[in-house]
């Protein structure tokens, strides 16, 4: 036989040989996995009820269900071997202990709206804890606290607020499909956060299961877990519900809006606002979302800077508060709307205003895109002609992000670096978040739009915060750095998790190494134990 045959032949077998050894592999896993869940599943609630398999019919539309980012909604795009959608505790602590007994990983999913598609991808063997059906919110209005289970969404809970009162509130984030399991364990940003703090910032307990299959409350993990679980992610454990302190807001709110182009003076405007945005008045939220406006070429595009406020009172109060803190934008009665709170939500949202509240309780009107994400924050402000250079790349660029620029201060000041894994309180003016969107994903597109995240994210560089140049976990971004496998040292890890945590990442990889020594819950960045 000609030797260079032979040779392609050997290759050919070994290759045969080493998929058979791996299908053989997967598929032993995946019946001690069974096996397992059998043996600790419930005979009253089995939970062969709530798993699907890839031949299951009702496979792919659970997973495609809840997955926001359509990079990730590929055939290239590895699947589960199960799909989990528990209806009670037990089934939870079933997965975990058999997850770690075949050595699978898990991937837990509330809302499927992080940015890199990590509740529901892997590059190894894994499971998704789907927990769709854990969604109850129980409203305690006369202690003013809520219990919150880990798979509802923030619309879900501002509608189970506002149907037992209209002078209750909670501060977390605008997209109302968003899950609470990974926005409260990331911190929680919004619209009442100068007044009232983070999400993280009011929760008062929790359920977790522990990586023994363990269900812990706040007295029995300790105050080192409680302290990690609010702002460290999914590290941990998987929450099954978050106790929550609730706010006071007036019954009546105002939203405003007010839009101006380059030619308008924006670069002015936004740069005042920067001055003053985290000293305004603890009630009053005023974020700057900057958009490139194309014109039939590139000379005639311009940006448009929109200035959007939720101020918790009345117009009256309002108009004399800017006039004093802002008089440049030259705020008028009509350019404002009073309203409740619960409508501020879908205000913020995109709702049309009048727009029954139900509209809280849909889980699918999220649209779908192609996106990509980054964040960071600034301390010191950005100069008129910084302003200027920044639009010219803007403009100048094949595609260009929308910048969200979210005021701090108030509230976020006055509570400590180290209070949560949070860290990011005094001294940050903003913080900005760049959104990339796009529809159609052929892969010179998706590869263009990145590339072109990129070029802005590092054109920003000498505007923002450095040493280290800091982002939001709940903006979760891979270009950052990730963990290829488990043992990634915590060295390595720091990478990101330095920007992301500050000096709290030491801490929180401290409290990993006392509760999942072996970091069985991990994914691409995750918070690897300190050894």
């Amino acid at each position: 036989m000609d030797p260079f045959v032979s040779a392609i032949l050997t290759i050919l077998v070994s290759v045969f040989m080493s998929s058979s050894i791996s299908l053989a592999t997967s598929n032993s896993t995946s019946e001690n996995f069974l096996s397992c869940l059998s043996t600790h599943s419930e005979p009253s609630n089995p939970i062969s009820a709530v798993l699907y398999t890839p031949t299951n019919s009702s496979f792919s539309s659970i997973l495609q269900s809840t997955i926001q980012n359509l990079r990730f909604l590929s055939s290239t795009t590895n699947q589960p071997l199960f799909i989990i959608t528990p209806t009670n505790d037990s089934h939870i602590q079933a997965a975990v202990i058999c997850s770690s007994e075949n050595g699978l990983q898990i991937k837990v999913r509330s809302g499927g709206h992080d940015y890199e598609g990590l509740s529901y991808r892997s590059n190894v063997e894994f499971i998704i804890i789907d927990l769709r059906n854990l969604r109850s919110v129980t409203v305690d209005t006369e202690n003013g606290t809520a219990w919150v289970e880990a798979g509802a969404t923030l619309g879900e809970v501002y509608y189970h607020i506002a149907n037992k009162s209209n002078t209750l509130g909670f501060p977390a984030g605008l997209c109302p499909t968003v899950g609470v399991g990974g926005h409260f364990s990331g911190g929680g940003i919004g619209t009442l956060m100068r007044k009232y703090g983070l999400a993280a910032d009011n929760i008062i307990d929790a359920y977790i299961v522990d990586v023994e299959g363990i269900i812990l409350d706040r007295k029995s993990m300790g105050e080192d877990l409680f302290w990690a679980i609010r702002g460290g992610g999914a590290s941990f454990g998987i929450i099954l519900s978050w106790k929550i302190n609730l706010v006071s807001v007036p019954p009546t709110v105002t939203v405003f809006e007010v839009s101006r182009t380059l030619n308008q003076n924006a670069t002015q405007l936004l740069n005042k606002w920067q001055y003053i945005a985290n000293k305004f008045d603890e009630d009053l939220f005023v974020r700057a979302v900057s958009i490139v406006e194309s014109g039939a070429t590139k000379a005639e595009s311009t940006i448009l800077v929109v200035f959007q406020s939720l101020f918790l009172g009345s117009i009256t109060e309002l108009l004399p508060l800017m006039q004093q803190s802002f008089p440049e934008l030259g705020l008028q009665a009509q350019d404002c709307t009073e309203m409740s709170w619960i409508n501020s939500t879908l205000y913020f949202a995109g709702y049309t205003v009048g727009e029954s509240i139900d509209v809280l309780l849909n889980r699918t009107l999220q649209p779908k895109a192609f996106y990509k994400g980054k964040s960071d924050f600034v301390t010191q402000p950005i100069s008129l002609t910084g302003f200027e250079s920044i639009w010219t790349e803007l403009i100048a660029g094949n595609s260009s992000p929308v910048i969200i620029m979210d005021p701090l201060g108030g509230r976020m000041s006055n509570i400590s670096a180290t209070a949560t894994p949070f860290p990011h309180r005094a001294g940050n003016l903003y913080t900005i978040q760049y959104y990339m969107y796009w529809q159609g994903g052929g892969t010179n597109t998706t590869t263009d739009h990145l590339e072109s995240m990129k070029e802005i994210y590092n054109f920003m560089s000498p505007y923002v915060s450095k040493s280290p140049r800091a982002a939001y976990f709940n903006y979760k971004d891979l270009d950052l750095g990730i963990i290829d496998v488990r043992n990634t040292s915590y060295t390595e890890a720091s990478v990101w998790g330095n920007k992301y945590f500050k000096n709290n990442f030491k801490k929180l990889a401290v409290v990993k190494k006392k509760v999942d020594p072996t970091n069985f819950f991990w994914d691409e960045q995750s918070i690897p134990p300190l050894h």
